[in-house]
């Protein structure tokens, strides 16, 4: 995975690549403007980012479910287009992908804050919050329907009563996830020897989310909130 981490930011960052271009390695171009001198020491520092982060991570996951995929795929989504974000889902073989959008790498503005995030999504993972998250909505999904048939109601209103059911369950558990992945992701960063206090600074330059009914994440002060409580407990203070 290091060589692809590698030849995506490159494209996008030293070679001005807007399109996801397949993986190419390429020696490092010398870096001739400050702007590139800035791009190549952005991609060095995410790379030894992962370096760090990426095992520590595996091996947590591999403690928390011994038969669950830990072979972490990090990818950089290069389009210039996207806005700072970063995500955790599952590939087609099943296997975890964490991706970084070139906003973000961009925005951090330390290597301890793309630590605590890689952590974050990789928490995600780890806790299995996608396998949880889909079987909450399909359980709302059923019941959902099965009220909706019962009383009578069209099979078009059926099914725009599963959905909305669907939604609403798989956000009722989003702010919870979020901070069980806030809490993970701190612990996974001060393992491989960030500070995720730091990192957690990220969130002081997000939209804060409030106290929102069912938004899909908590507010800013609560998350920055647990990562304190977590490294204190790791710390044992």
């Amino acid at each position: 995975m290091r060589a692809g981490i590698t030849g995506l930011v490159l494209l996008a960052l030293l070679a001005g690549c807007t399109t996801g271009a397949p993986v190419v390695q390429e020696p490092l171009p010398l870096a001739a403007t400050p702007a590139q001198r800035a791009a190549r020491a952005q991609v060095e520092s995410f790379v030894s980012v992962i370096d760090r982060v990426e095992p520590v991570a595996e091996a947590i996951c591999r403690q928390h479910a011994a038969a669950q995929e830990c072979d972490l795929q990090i990818v950089v989504d290069n389009r210039l287009d996207q806005p700072p974000n970063a995500f955790q889902t599952i590939d087609a073989r099943g296997r975890p992908v964490v991706g970084f959008t070139l906003a973000l790498i961009a925005d951090a503005r330390n290597a301890d804050e793309i630590a605590f995030v890689l952590g974050h999504e990789a928490a995600h993972h780890i806790a299995g919050h996608i396998p949880k998250r889909e079987a909450t909505a399909r359980r709302a999904e059923v019941l959902a329907g099965a009220l909706a048939r019962a009383n009578g109601a069209a099979a078009t209103d059926v099914r725009a009563a599963q959905q909305i059911a669907a939604e609403l369950a798989a956000r009722s558990y989003s702010r919870q996830f979020e901070l069980e992945a806030d809490a993970l992701g701190a612990e996974i960063a001060l393992r491989a020897g960030f500070d995720p206090l730091l990192g957690a600074a990220f969130f002081d330059r997000l939209p804060d989310p409030g106290d929102q009914f069912l938004g899909t994440h908590p507010p800013n002060a609560e998350r920055r909130a647990v990562v304190q409580q977590t490294v204190r407990r790791l710390s044992g203070a």
